[in-house]
């Protein structure tokens, strides 16, 4: 009997506007530089090579990431999941992360999560860098009890000194969701870092 391999699904960030002149201004003034230009390896393209066999890493890219809409991101997400087996691990970073958390409270998921990790994940519009982004429609439901109810265990992964998204949206996480694992860092800033050790124990230990 093949036994089946831990999958483990990880919900990439993105940007979302209110409206496509917010869009077309964001563009026009976002910071460019040379490094910003470069191909870019970060610990999600590593997870496969580092976990190893026993795990079936699986990075779906959700459409139109630059401009993201929550309906296009659902749609997909749910023909995802007709491929998924049971107690497999959830992860969303940033954008990705506050999707998975709507999403979860919002709908009835079809397989069991054995966990969920949330990294670097907005909880509203407070402390947006950017003038013109926007959840838009990715704001969360007044309530996260459906979320925490369908998976065993959720951890907030956050950083002190990520220029993106303060601790402050932690705080609120924390009310929403007080039996989530907190685990705080002091310089992975928005953890686009090559390697993450961390999340890697962590998925071992889950």
């Amino acid at each position: 009997m093949t036994m089946l391999k831990k999958q483990v699904v990880v919900i990439h960030g993105g940007t979302s506007f209110k409206t496509y002149e917010d869009y077309i201004k964001y563009l026009q003034t976002k910071d460019i530089n040379i490094e910003k230009l470069k191909p870019r390896q970060d610990w999600k393209n590593s997870l496969e090579l580092v976990l190893g066999s026993n795990y079936e890493i699986l990075m779906p890219r959700m459409p139109n990431a630059t401009n993201a809409r929550y309906k296009e991101w659902k749609i997909w997400f749910e023909r995802i999941t007709e491929v998924l087996n049971d107690d497999l691990i959830l992860i969303g970073h940033s954008l990705g992360g506050i999707f998975l958390a709507k999403y979860l409270a919002e709908n009835t998921f079809l397989k069991k999560i054995k966990a969920t990790i949330l990294v670097a994940v907005p909880f509203d519009d407070s402390d947006s860098l950017d003038a013109y982004e926007s959840l838009i429609d990715f704001t969360l439901p007044l309530s996260l009890e459906k979320f925490a109810q369908q998976v065993e265990k959720i951890y907030l992964l956050y950083s002190k000194d990520d220029p993106v998204v303060s601790l402050s949206h932690l705080i609120k996480y924390q009310q929403k969701l007080p039996n989530a694992e907190v685990i705080i860092f002091d310089n992975k800033e928005h953890f686009n870092q090559e390697t993450f050790p961390e999340i890697i124990e962590l998925i071992q230990s889950i």
